[in-house]
C-alpha cells in the first residue's frame, strides 16, 4: 500500500478499496488524474485508487509528476523529546532535499544539522518513506518522497534555526506537547511519521 497526501488529503494506492473513502478502480492513467483533479480541486477528502498490481499503478502515477528525493530525521534528545522546526506557520521535521551522489543517511544527517545548528548526533535506524505533491511556481508537479531515519542527539548545545531557510523556531518537544501544540499545527505526513517511530521505540501513540 502507498499512501500520499494531495493538497494534504490522503490518496491510498492498495489491492482492495479502502471502506470510508472515494473509491476508484485503476484502468489508466486517466483514473489517476480523475483522482487527482478531485482531491486539488473539490472537496473530495480523501480517494482509494484499488487493482490488482499496486507497483504498477504507482510507477503510472510517478509519470505524472517530476520526483524529489529528500530525507529527514526524527531526533530524540536523552529526556525523551523530539526535536522540531517551525517555519511559515507550520511544525515541522527537519529533513531537505538529496544532493547529487549523496546517500540518503548522509543527506538525513546534513539537513538536520543545517536546519537545527545541532551536531552531536547519532544515526540510528530507517523509519519509513512519505510522499506528497506540490506544484512549483511554474506550475511543474512534484512527487517528493522524503526518507527518514531516527536519530540522537547526544550533545549539551542549544538548537539553531537556520533562519536564511525560513525557519523561525527550534525546539524539544514533548508526547503531550507534540498532541497539544504540534500536531493541531503540522502536516499530515509528520503525523504518519511519527506513529511510525513511536511503534518502531515501542512508544505507546
Amino acid at each position: 500500500m502507498y499512501k500520499v497526501f494531495v493538497n494534504e488529503k490522503r490518496l491510498t494506492f492498495s489491492k482492495n478499496p479502502e471502506e470510508g473513502q472515494k473509491q476508484i478502480r485503476f484502468k489508466d492513467a486517466t483514473s489517476l488524474e480523475i483522482a487527482i483533479d478531485l482531491l486539488e480541486n473539490t472537496s473530495c477528502p480523501e480517494i482509494s485508487i484499488f487493482g490488482e498490481n499496486i507497483e504498477e499503478i504507482w510507477t503510472e502515477f510517478g509519470k505524472l509528476f517530476k520526483t524529489v528525493g529528500a530525507a529527514g530525521g526524527v531526533v530524540q534528545n536523552k529526556n525523551g523529546e523530539i526535536l522540531f522546526i517551525y517555519r511559515i506557520g507550520k511544525w515541522d521535521l527537519p529533513k531537505g532535499k538529496i544532493e547529487k551522489n549523496e546517500t540518503l543517511e548522509t543527506a538525513a544527517m546534513r539537513e538536520v544539522r543545517e536546519e537545527t545548528g545541532l551536531q552531536n548526533l547519532e544515526l540510528e535506524n530507517f523509519i519509513n518513506k512519505t510522499y506528497h505533491t506540490y506544484t512549483e511556481r511554474d506550475g511543474v508537479k512534484i512527487l517528493k518522497t522524503t526518507h527518514w531515519f531516527s536519530m540522537k542527539f547526544v550533545g549539551e548545545e542549544l538548537p539553531i534555526p537556520q533562519i536564511e531557510e525560513g525557519i523561525s523556531q527550534v525546539s524539544w518537544k514533548n508526547k503531550s506537547q507534540i498532541e497539544d501544540d504540534v500536531f493541531p499545527r503540522t502536516f499530515k505526513n509528520i503525523k504518519l511519521i511519527l506513529q511510525d517511530y513511536w511503534k518502531s521505540t515501542k512508544v505507546e501513540n
